[in-house]
């Protein structure tokens, strides 16, 4: 069965928006009206084109598919509710309007905007924009929320050989946004990258979902103005970028870095590694681009002695006698230096640095662009100069190379094309909600939530915050409650000295504050003294009274561990430099709950303190790995208790023996409100087994590592079949089939695999997807011939049923060939409904109403 449902009569479907028929353009008088009427007519656009001048356009000859409003307020609200009476359900808002997510919900008409910059799909010759020029044809899609930006791309684009495969005005974002332009453009196999340009993201979890869906098969680029401005702490923009990693989203920050990455994306192969191959006709530009990618992170390429020796053999007349990180050699050799670099493993990518040398330049460019199609890294150009440099950029661009005016902008280029690979890296990690080997006490964490709520209190102190953290396995420091500085000491005395004294607190911690605390205690004395002297401090700002004795530890390097809600993205996990200074160094890396072990030491990875880790002159290197667990431990300890508004550990200690929390603080949410997390775990509670006359098998949602599994599957399969499945003869599913099929969503998607444990085989699959904004799913299945007839397919289906139910699902419905007899009987068995689709004879269509009972 395909997946992508077909259109619905009188409901919106998104092929209205994206490939309409006909147009209608109402307020064609005003000013952007005529400018936008006047694009339509020059775009090519073969289909009818309507206008009209008056709200009330009843007197169109048709429906059209899509309606253009550019008239403001009222007008526009009328002229949409009489073009959703005629049965127009998609429109374009380019004038001032509001509620029209209200007026989408009571006509059925859905719209982009209000003050869209329109929509543009050059490949059918529409071009119903604002814009100055023609967007030109080519792959790569521009979603902005900006006029201003989409006229720059647009401008900047063409002289820089880059075309369109779609141009859309989000516009307010009031009712179709980000989500659904994403889900579309995820399908469209004309589209090759993907740029967002984002102010105001309506709905999060929708957002991050079809963000995911489209990332996962070519790049995805945003940038976010304004972000700074809105929170000069930069919290918000961490947050942000930290999302869109998790989805695979490349997240810049200026619009330079928005173009450059569209200029390389768009061209370059993806990069192999990390480490970048410099080779140059001229060792002052090569040495540039060198301290550019020494001061972006990246790493230079070490070549092996085996492969310098092939180098020197192939080329003995372009090197000198020092062949080191950058490759020197005559602009006529750069294309065959690149080509033998590419067939290093050590090698991520190849930057080729040329500058004007004279006559035989052409010839040297031309070499570059045939280089650039036959390696199978990336291969990179930086052209300097500009009287005949821009010349030689321009015939790279044509030729589809990535080229850049300076070598510190090619070099962050390549630094895109590894953020992708990372990010993309971090879009198939899905970790589960338990994650570590690991049993918690959760029966005490939720007594403890208890007794802190009944005794008035949202905030933990610290040792009942430690205490939390024990349960989920994360070491704290010893620690007794005391009330004086008599108590005081008879604890230090059993815990052992040098002891650390702390005023008992439950307010939030403050980093920069050591009057609360006395450190370097050695006897009994010292202990009472501390305590009488940070009494008479005065009481704290909740009025708690009492103490900590801690042990002290010895030197280590010290972290701090935060968890805090982002107004967008809800709970983020933040890591990085601890101790007094945390606040005034800002060294954070930002991640989002769940997080696995891979997830997290990358997160780690981000932080400046993790320099540290290694081995020190005084002290052995860190265990990092203890901190990885701890990061792992925390975001399961958020997943499975929403409740957690704020959590902070400041210091955790990180040694060569692991770690140890030395002070910790949490504040519970008000009674009934709960943390909605932006990213949902791999639903690993949804595993079970099936035992059938073949053994037993397990049935799980699939991942995406089920990809060799998932394309043995289907090679299997009778071409019968496959016919039955995908309505066509395929051979064969393409790599990017595959990685639709098993890199899913799963808060609207579902697919359980029936995968033979001693094997690892793939034996059967059933998918339920459910079409953006909508309360139906449609569901396929397949089975392998060998196990068939135990029930297996019924069993799948069942699990299908109950999670569409579980979802809010209305309806499960799918297409089926009409030949198909044995699973017309099998649907119509479990309770579907079955009926001819009108106009298409060889299709089927098959029901069922969620709210009934699958029959037995």
């Amino acid at each position: 069965m395909p997946m992508m449902p077909r259109p619905k009569s009188g409901r919106f479907h998104p092929g209205m928006l994206f490939r309409p028929q006909s147009v209608a353009v109402v307020g064609s008088a005003t000013d952007i009206g005529a400018l936008v009427l006047a694009n339509l007519r020059a775009g090519g656009f073969t289909g009818p084109i309507f206008t009209h001048d008056t709200p009330d356009p009843v007197t169109l000859p048709v429906a059209p598919d899509l309606v253009l409003i550019c008239e403001d307020g009222a007008r526009a609200a009328a002229a949409l509710r009489a073009l959703a009476e005629r049965g127009t359900r998609a429109g374009v808002v380019l004038g001032a309007a509001t509620g029209l997510r209200a007026l989408a919900a009571e006509t059925g008409l859905r719209t982009l905007g209000a003050g869209s910059f329109g929509i543009a799909v050059p490949a059918i010759g529409l071009n119903a924009t604002r814009s100055h020029l023609a967007p030109p044809a080519g792959r790569v899609a521009l979603v902005s929320q900006s006029g201003a930006i989409s006229r720059a791309v647009l401008d900047w684009a063409e002289p820089n050989g880059i075309g369109f495969s779609h141009v859309v005005g989000i516009g307010a974002n009031d009712d179709i946004g980000f989500a659904l332009v994403l889900d579309w453009l995820s399908h469209d196999a004309g589209t090759g990258t993907i740029l967002l340009d984002i102010r105001r993201i309506r709905d999060a979890r929708a957002f991050l979902s079809a963000a995911r869906a489209a990332a996962r098969l070519r790049p995805v680029v945003a940038l976010r103005a304004g972000a700074r401005l809105a929170d000069p702490s930069g919290d918000a923009e961490a947050s942000f970028a930290a999302a869109l990693r998790r989805c695979g989203v490349l997240c810049v920050d200026s619009l330079e870095d928005l173009l450059a990455a569209a200029e390389t994306l768009t061209r370059a192969r993806p990069a192999r590694g990390d480490a970048l191959a410099i080779v140059t006709n001229a060792r002052g530009p090569g040495l540039l681009a060198a301290d550019a990618a020494l001061r972006d992170g990246l790493g230079l390429v070490e070549l092996t002695p085996e492969h310098r020796a092939v180098i020197r053999l192939r080329l003995p007349d372009a090197f000198g006698p020092d062949i080191g990180d950058i490759i020197e050699a005559p602009a006529s050799d750069l294309a065959d230096a690149a080509a033998l670099l590419a067939g290093a493993s050590e090698v991520g990518g190849v930057l080729a640095v040329m500058a004007p040398s004279g006559g035989n330049d052409a010839a040297a460019v031309a070499g570059i662009a045939a280089a650039a199609k036959a390696i199978r890294v990336p291969l990179l150009a930086c052209i300097l100069g500009e009287t005949t440099g821009a010349a030689h950029r321009h015939s790279l661009a044509v030729a589809g190379v990535p080229v850049f005016a300076t070598p510190a902008l090619a070099v962050r280029g390549f630094q895109h094309l590894v953020r992708d690979r990372r990010n993309r890296a971090a879009a198939r990690e899905l970790p589960p909600s338990t994650v570590l080997d690991l049993t918690p006490d959760r029966a005490e964490v939720t007594q403890r939530f208890h007794r802190t709520r009944a005794a008035g209190r949202l905030h933990l102190s610290q040792d009942e915050a430690m205490a939390v953290l024990a349960c989920y396995g994360v070491p704290t420091v010893p620690c007794r409650p005391v009330s004086g500085g008599t108590d005081a000491a008879h604890a230090a005395d059993l815990i052992g000295y040098p002891v650390v004294l702390k005023r008992r607190r439950a307010d939030r911690p403050d980093p920069a504050d050591r009057g609360a605390i006395a450190l370097d205690l050695h006897d009994a004395a010292q202990v009472r003294s501390a305590a009488a002297l940070l009494e008479g401090r005065g009481p704290l700002r909740h009025g708690e009274a009492g103490f900590l004795v801690q042990r002290q530890l010895g030197r280590a390097r010290e972290l701090r561990l935060q968890v805090r809600d982002d107004p967008l993205f809800g709970p983020v996990i933040r890591i990085g430099q601890g101790g007094t200074a945390a606040d005034a160094l800002h060294d954070i890396a930002v991640d989002l709950p769940p997080l696995n072990l891979t997830l997290a030491r990358g997160m780690i990875a981000r932080t400046r303190v993790a320099v540290t880790f290694a081995q020190l002159h005084d002290q052995p290197a860190a265990n990092a790995e203890a901190v990885a667990e701890t990061v792992v431990r925390v975001s399961q300890l958020l997943v499975e208790f929403p409740e957690i508004a704020e959590l902070d550990i400041n210091p955790l200690f990180v040694d060569s023996d692991g770690v140890m929390a030395a002070d910790a603080w949490i504040r519970l949410r008000p009674p009934g409100e709960r943390a909605h997390h932006a990213i949902p775990p791999y639903p690993a509670e949804l595993a079970g087994e099936f035992h059938s006359r073949g053994g037993r098998l397990l049935i799980r949602p699939i991942r995406p590592e089920d990809a060799a599994a998932h394309a043995a599957f289907f090679a299997r399969l009778p071409p019968e079949d496959v016919r039955y499945r995908f309505f066509s003869a395929m051979r064969e599913l393409s790599a990017e089939q595959i990685a639709r099929l098993t890199q899913i969503d799963y808060d609207r998607e579902m697919a359980f695999v029936a995968v033979r444990e001693e094997t690892g085989e793939t034996v059967g699959v059933a998918r339920l997807v459910r079409e953006f904004g909508s309360d139906e799913g449609e569901f396929a299945i397949a089975v392998q011939p060998d196990a068939k007839g135990g029930g297996l397919a019924r069993h799948l289906m069942e699990r299908l049923i109950a999670w569409g139910r579980s979802q809010g699902m209305r309806e499960m419905v799918g297409q089926i060939l009409s030949d198909n007899r044995p699973m017309l009987a099998f649907v119509r068995r479990l309770g579907f409904t079955v009926r001819r689709v009108t106009g298409e004879p060889d299709i089927t269509e098959a029901r069922l109403a969620l709210t009934a009972e699958v029959a037995l």
